[in-house]
């Protein structure tokens, strides 16, 4: 599969949701449209199991105004699933008819097991964390899955969600301190009824909107400095304190609250409730949060079916510094040429000692290489500035914040100037000796980085000795390398600072005739 232009209509219990994504085999997938409306379908179950009139001509108009949007944005490959609130109605046959009837679209209702199926697939293709508990708590229903090294092992859906939870625990806008506890005893109850999540002490992976809103209300309490919340993380105290003083707010004050949207403002409580809850039956302290859920997992599986090597699970980061390496100019062969000069050049220094041995730095520094300097697609007198910016306010899959300040310091490295400054807003995430180490690698990446200033790739290998206490770096090139070692000589102050000792270049120009 090489490109296509999708819209996946996601019909839940609490919102309804148009989102448009395009898949690019280089540049990967992409959002770039997303409607809401907040519909509350759980609201008209019926006693008797049927979705009420109301209901039905309430989701009639959020499609038939969705497929005027789709018109718009000329966008006629489309997917349209439908959760837990279509799911339990009695009635959801009838349902589906009239929507084909009267809209023209067609709406697939998922397995209880489809929707959890399908969350895990966007949680094992978007995030490095190899086993987890994911939780995807919607308005009707909650889906639970264990997953161990990238494959699933277990699921299970409850039919309860933060709307039916408010529904049968919550007499007004705000629930009390008794229905709390009601709550909870009825979340933890059916929790505790699955042996598999059990003190399993593995970190719980939360999807879907009520955790992303607890992860932006989160931010915004404790000052975060980078945007974006998939792969935030949070602590079972961190849960816990929210909880509290959320439950303490009149309902005027939560619907103003920053990092939340006004339609959760009284089911947010709930939400955490039952966050709390599972982080106590599976014993764990972290809590994290991926952006990418039902609809990524629709989108992902379609494009394995279609090419099995699309995604890697396992590679996850790989596979999107290569992309992300793409749409800021830089091609396969220059990314892979600087991954491989970064490697020889930090195994030479560890081979003589100027350096000890590390895979994970190695392995941190290949990162940074794929992405080094990509800033001067926007700009070449201010890439450095770019380049942090760029890798520090996006979210990239398949690492996590600190990881990602670690590598945006790392790609971005200009001077030590400008790494005190970039890095200033992060100095309590990091100890004075993790900041050196980062520095010193951002400079071994920039003096690197000049080795191949043409775009040429000519550089096939590079050595380093060390002869009375003079450090002596020797390149081979293939060709005439008269740019390179221009910068490189510039650039050689950077390494000299780090080891502390002079640095003589020699090229060894064997490919020139």
């Amino acid at each position: 599969m090489k490109k296509i232009n999708t819209a996946i209509i996601d019909i839940g219990s609490n919102t309804i949701r148009l989102v448009f994504y395009e898949y690019d085999k280089n540049e990967g997938l992409h959002e770039f449209g997303n409607i809401k409306t907040v519909a509350r379908l759980r609201t008209h179950i019926l006693p008797n199991g049927e979705m009420a009139e109301e209901g039905i001509q309430l989701l009639l108009k959020t499609l038939s105004s969705f497929k005027q949007i789709l018109a718009d944005y000329n966008v006629t490959d489309i997917k349209a699933v439908a959760t837990a609130a279509v799911r339990q109605a009695i009635n959801n046959e009838a349902i589906i008819t009239r929507m084909i009837q009267e809209t023209g679209i067609a709406i697939d209702i998922l397995s209880e097991e489809e929707e959890a199926y399908f969350g895990f697939i966007a949680v094992a293709h978007s995030m490095d964390t190899p086993s987890a508990v994911t939780i995807d708590i919607g308005g009707g229903s909650t889906e639970i899955t264990l997953f161990k090294n990238k494959k699933l092992q277990k699921t299970i859906s409850f039919p309860f969600g933060t709307v039916s939870l408010k529904q049968k625990f919550v007499q007004g806008h705000i629930i009390n301190e008794q229905e709390r506890l009601a709550l909870q005893n009825y979340v933890k109850e059916g929790f505790k009824s699955l042996s598999w999540i059990e003190n399993v002490k593995l970190p719980i992976i939360a999807i879907g909107g009520s955790a992303r809103n607890v992860a932006q209300i989160h931010q915004q309490k404790v000052d975060y400095p980078l945007s974006g919340v998939h792969q935030y993380e949070m602590t079972r105290n961190d849960i816990i304190q929210l909880k509290e003083e959320l439950a303490k707010m009149p309902f005027e004050q939560l619907k103003q609250l920053d990092g939340l949207s006004s339609d959760r403002a009284d089911i947010i409580v709930p939400a955490l409730e039952v966050f709390s809850s599972l982080m106590e039956v599976v014993g764990t302290q972290s809590f994290q949060l991926s952006k990418k859920g039902l609809r990524e997992g629709l989108i992902i599986s379609r494009i394995l079916h279609e090419d099995v090597k699309a995604f890697d699970k396992y590679n996850v980061f790989e596979d999107n510094a290569r992309r992300l390496a793409f749409e800021y100019g830089r091609s396969e062969e220059e990314v892979n040429m600087l991954n491989n000069l970064s490697e020889q050049f930090y195994r030479e220094c560890c081979h003589v000692e100027l350096l000890e041995y590390n895979e994970e730095h190695l392995q941190l520094i290949k990162k940074a290489s794929k992405v080094f300097a990509i800033g001067e697609y926007i700009e070449l007198d201010s890439s450095s500035q770019h380049t942090f910016y760029l890798l520090a306010n996006q979210s990239i899959v398949g690492m996590n914040h600190e990881d990602r300040v670690k590598l945006a310091l790392l790609a971005s490295y200009k001077n030590r100037d400008y790494f005190r400054r970039f890095a200033a807003p992060f100095e309590t995430w990091f100890t004075k000796e993790e900041l050196k180490q980062i520095r010193d690698f951002g400079a071994l990446l920039k003096f690197v980085y000049a080795l191949n200033v043409s775009k040429r790739n000519i550089v096939s290998k590079i050595t380093v000795e060390l002869i009375d206490d003079i450090i002596h770096v020797v390149v081979t090139t293939s060709e005439r390398a008269i740019a390179e070692a221009y910068q490189v000589e510039r650039q050689k102050k950077h390494i000299e600072r780090v080891f502390k000792r002079s640095v003589i270049i020699h090229f060894n120009e064997e490919g020139w005739k």
